[in-house]
């Protein structure tokens, strides 16, 4: 039996992997929109990947796995264990706070809901490596020059077809 072809990340059957990034302890406003934004994301075929923890990123897996998706969770532990419940896929790094290169290296777009400092980095990362971001809810810091969405399903429509444009070459 002779093995498939390879498909890479052009490919139009490989699900879009986006980012849902956020305060590990956050408002239940923000949580509400993370769980939108993972449900619909999910609904839509995507892969959500978080930090694995709670707050936004319990909410965003939950609400994909409610949506028919799966999420992987990067851990910033060395156990899979100290992951969230919702997270299908939990790995753990072992690199602490530096797993935040990981999820939005391994995302083709993020966004961003709420969040503090570990969120600021990330979008930093994430602009740095040339990765699409956009906010939904209150951002880390006032005055970023990124993109707001202002539904949780306005967001995951951004994301999505900033995912798209990536794969066919296009910028953000």
């Amino acid at each position: 039996m002779s093995a498939p072809p390879p498909r890479g990340d052009s490919s139009p059957e490989r699900p879009y992997r986006i980012a849902v990034i956020g305060a590990g302890v956050a408002a239940p406003a923000l949580e509400s929109q993370a769980y939108d934004l993972g449900r619909a994301l999910g609904e839509a075929g995507a892969v959500v990947i978080t930090g694995g923890l709670g707050g936004v990123m319990a909410a965003a897996a939950r609400g994909c796995r409610e949506g028919g998706g799966t999420s992987v969770g990067l851990l910033p532990g060395g156990e899979a264990t100290e992951g969230n419940d919702w997270t299908d896929l939990p790995l753990a790094t072992g690199m602490g706070e530096g797993r935040n290169i990981l999820v939005v290296r391994a995302a083709e777009a993020v966004v961003a809901v709420g969040g503090e400092w570990g969120t600021l980095s990330e979008i930093a990362l994430a602009r740095k490596i040339g990765r699409p971001v956009t906010l939904l809810g209150e951002p880390p810091v006032e005055g970023m020059a990124l993109p707001v969405a202002d539904s949780a399903t306005a967001a995951a429509t951004w994301a999505l077809q900033a995912a798209k444009r990536g794969r066919e070459g296009r910028q953000g």
